[in-house]
């Protein structure tokens, strides 16, 4: 999902900040060291406890970086994503077939199916991966007309009429 947000604004985002604190600074999102500590914090990764002081200091971090409206959002994403992640985990859900084969390199590149939910994820085949490298390039493509029109208040490039008409 999140690879497919940034191809239909048309940027390039290093990723190998979200899955590891170490290379947060590579990041160009602002502030993704404090985002990254905040996580870490209050998802108490690695088996640790959350531990309460360490939380109020990645929260005030935050805060003090990016301001309040994007604690209160950063909180949001962080309690959503867990939620989610909970009961995908105790259900056992696999990724849909198409996510997990558009998603193989990049959970490579940032050693997400090391994490124990990868358990869940069914091996991609190799025909699942030669179609994904035809289609893969016609998707970026497709992703950024969706985010030209998304941005343009519903029209396409080419479309000279207002929004709403």
């Amino acid at each position: 999902m999140l690879r497919a947000s940034i191809e239909t604004t048309g940027g390039e985002v290093d990723l190998r900040g979200v899955a590891s604190g170490d290379d947060a600074e590579l990041s160009a999102i602002p502030g993704a060291a404090a985002l990254l500590g905040l996580v870490e914090a209050v998802v108490g990764l690695d088996g640790r406890t959350v531990d309460p002081g360490i939380a109020e200091a990645a929260r005030a971090r935050v805060r003090d970086e990016l301001g309040t409206e994007a604690l209160v959002d950063a909180a949001a994403v962080i309690g959503n994503f867990e939620r989610m992640n909970r009961i995908a985990d105790a259900t056992g859900i696999p990724l849909d077939p198409p996510v997990n084969v558009a998603t193989e390199t990049l959970r490579a590149e940032l050693g997400i199916d090391r994490y124990g939910s990868a358990r869940n994820a069914r091996p991609v085949k190799g025909w699942q991966r030669m179609l994904w490298r035809g289609i893969e390039p016609l998707a970026r493509v497709g992703l950024r007309l969706v985010g030209r029109r998304t941005r343009s208040g519903g029209r396409l490039p080419s479309d000279s009429r207002p929004a709403g008409d």
